[in-house]
């Protein structure tokens, strides 16, 4: 997995996080400090999701980045 976005501005990007996984909170976001695979573990736990469904979050996530720049 590419993480080259959500690590290199991981600051920008903890709001629109926050926002889109409201169920996080600040210490998990603080924890993961743009770490993919720790988020992926904080959605699946949070969440209830499975690994395929948090990994696609994740993706879907970075891929919304990419499109915003």
């Amino acid at each position: 997995m590419n993480t080259d976005i959500i690590s290199g501005k991981w600051t920008q990007l903890k709001g629109k996080a926050q926002a889109k996984w409201g169920d996080l909170t600040d210490d998990d976001f603080k924890v993961a400090e743009g770490n993919a695979q720790y988020l992926q573990g904080k959605l699946q736990e949070r969440y209830g999701w499975d690994r395929d469904r948090a990994q696609t979050e994740v993706r879907a996530f970075e891929k919304s980045l990419r499109d915003d720049t």
